[in-house]
């Protein structure tokens, strides 16, 4: 009796994977390598605090407040939301970078073999990302009734959520940037004259709409929103009012949104196409 055998290519087929899974490990992958090299806390928490403490010192004497702001705002306390948004940054930076590093090593390229959707493998990466961006942020925001803002467990939720918005779209922006690239120093040299002036220019280190012809630039910059839309949770109970360079929460998170979703499918769109880049 004769036994029929599948063709070797036939038989070497996996059963599909869930989609939950390759999203869970690769994201539980970049926490394990969060907590092993520590000194990324330094360079993701300690140069933004140092950012708030020495810019905040130096420029509260000439400070003015925002026409929405209350009178008795500290520039500490204008920047505060700003310095939550570039932990937030710096964090998903060094976790996106790691991208490069995995191809050189061959883990991503095993990674791209498997029987897994383009869709969970960037998911995977920026779940692991966003939960590191939130826990050292959610540090950070412990400071701020040292600040005069106070939080209710409403606003505590909704600062939450809202961080995690912005954390999940800069980690993707972060993979878009890492994925086509070679070399760190590529990494570094674009952080250095796109993803520090978009920061820079959404309204974190000085008002937005009392800056001249740079308001232009920072109302068409998508993280000015995201960083508006903190401000306005951070002061849930003040209602602070429409304002140039304070847009409403509602077009804060429309914005968000729509730039996170971009963000997702340009990643997957690239971790999508066939190159001998990612075979090397």
């Amino acid at each position: 009796m004769s036994t029929q055998t599948l063709p070797p290519e036939t038989a070497a087929l996996p059963a599909s994977v869930p989609l939950h899974l390759p999203v869970w490990t690769l994201a539980e992958r970049e926490l394990v390598r969060f907590f092993r090299q520590r000194t990324r806390v330094i360079g993701a928490l300690g140069q933004p605090m140092l950012f708030w403490i020495l810019f905040g010192a130096g420029l509260r004497g000439s400070f003015q407040p925002p026409e929405w702001a209350p009178a008795s705002m500290s520039y500490q306390e204008f920047f505060f939301p700003g310095v939550a948004v570039l932990i937030v940054m710096f964090t998903a930076i060094f976790s996106t970078i790691s991208v490069i590093e995995d191809r050189r090593e061959g883990f991503l390229q095993g990674v791209l073999v498997a029987p897994v959707s383009r869709l969970s493998i960037v998911l995977g990466k920026v779940v692991g990302g966003t939960l590191l961006a939130v826990l050292q942020a959610g540090l950070f925001l412990v400071l701020a009734p040292w600040m005069g803002i106070e939080f209710t467990v409403t606003s505590a939720i909704a600062v939450a959520g809202f961080l995690t918005l912005i954390a999940f779209t800069l980690t993707a922006l972060g993979l878009v940037i890492a994925w086509p690239m070679d070399s760190t120093q590529g990494f570094h040299a674009i952080m250095s004259v796109f993803l520090m002036p978009m920061w820079l220019l959404s309204g974190s280190f000085f008002p937005a709409g009392e800056s001249g012809w740079l308001s232009w630039i920072i109302f068409l910059n998508p993280l000015t929103y995201g960083v508006a839309g903190l401000r306005r949770l951070l002061y849930w109970q003040e209602q602070l009012p429409v304002a140039s360079g304070l847009p409403a929460m509602s077009v804060c998170l429309g914005v968000m949104v729509i730039f996170c979703a971009a963000c997702v499918v340009a990643a997957v769109v690239l971790a999508s196409r066939r190159t001998s880049h990612n075979a090397r």
